[in-house]
């Protein structure tokens, strides 16, 4: 048993179940086929509580180190193993302990602007019907209150967003030539050439992939009476009972709508001091994360057809 070679770690809501998809065609990559076991966010058994839904989430970790190396037991052989937890980015403790357990792993860090990268969260947790306010910016002024009472990781709108801070304490861990970071729109918009530089960076054959599959697009159904009788109903129901309401409440729903300018000048005031300091650790330039978006709301378009919003820790 061994544990993986590389890891997708960030971020939530920026094509990370894509390209896990995407690269469990290449024949030399072998990634888990749970998407999401969040091994590295706790030192044993998960919480047990949160905010709406935690409690079925955390149920769905893979924390016990034999079940997490079990998932890369049918690798064949001289295949490099991964999984994808987008979480393991933002979460310093689990840094650490990736750091600590495997030194050497090699990191893939997807990018994208953090206002985007917000709204798509809270429209997944509203379109499953988890989330209660139906405004991207009044549940970001609630983050604190929310991080304060346990509420899990993707409810941190924001907190998920400031990715310089999170790449400053990861390379004070890791060299930086065992990161690879990219943008999310290099998926979205040049996806071969993205794939090509992704297994470039794994030391594995380029030109075998070619596409990044439409997956976990997400869903953006209308505020009004339907959502709020429907949502107030999923959040009452066991886990168990939840799937033929969420499937309801994601019927039809159209691809996400674009923040206004309006809101958008609301929210980069909470990212603006770390694109800055994201900026001096890459040494790239994100100042367009500071002004209007010539392209916003539904990158990839509304929801192929039979498809659901995905759940963290399902089987693929």
């Amino acid at each position: 048993m061994s544990l993986p070679d590389f890891l997708i770690a960030g971020v939530p809501k920026a094509g990370t179940t894509a390209l896990h998809s995407a690269l469990q065609q290449h024949p030399e990559l072998y990634l888990s086929t749970v998407k999401e076991p969040k091994f590295f966010l706790t030192d044993g058994p998960p919480p047990t509580r949160g905010g709406p839904g935690d409690a079925a989430t955390y149920q769905e970790h893979v924390w016990r180190r034999a079940d997490y190396e079990a998932l890369f037991a049918q690798a064949p052989p001289g295949a490099l193993t991964g999984e994808s937890t987008p979480f393991y980015l933002y979460d310093l403790a689990a840094q650490r302990r990736i750091h600590a357990a495997v030194p050497g792993v090699r990191l893939i860090v997807t990018l994208r602007d953090p206002v985007e990268r917000a709204h798509s969260n809270w429209t997944h947790l509203w379109s499953a019907g988890l989330e209660p306010i139906g405004d991207l910016v009044r549940a970001c002024e609630a983050e604190q209150r929310r991080i304060a009472d346990g509420w899990a990781h993707f409810w941190h709108y924001v907190g998920l967003g400031r990715y310089g801070e999170q790449l400053e304490h990861l390379f004070d861990l890791f060299p930086r030539d065992q990161v690879l970071i990219f943008r999310y729109r290099d998926l979205v918009d040049r996806p071969a050439a993205t794939l090509d530089r992704i297994c470039a960076f794994l030391g594995v054959r380029q030109g075998v992939l070619t596409e990044v599959p439409r997956e976990n697009v997400t869903a953006h159904p209308a505020a009004g009476a339907r959502h709020l009788m429907l949502s107030t109903l999923r959040r009452c129901l066991p886990a168990a009972l939840t799937e033929p309401v969420e499937a309801l409440l994601q019927r039809r729903g159209a691809a996400r709508r674009p923040l206004s300018w309006e809101q958008r000048q609301r929210l980069i005031p909470y990212f603006a001091d770390d694109i800055r300091l994201l900026q001096r650790v890459t040494g790239e330039d994100f100042s367009d994360w500071l002004r209007p978006r010539e392209r916003s709301g539904g990158l990839v378009g509304a929801r192929p057809p039979g498809q659901r919003q995905s759940r963290n820790g399902r089987r693929s």
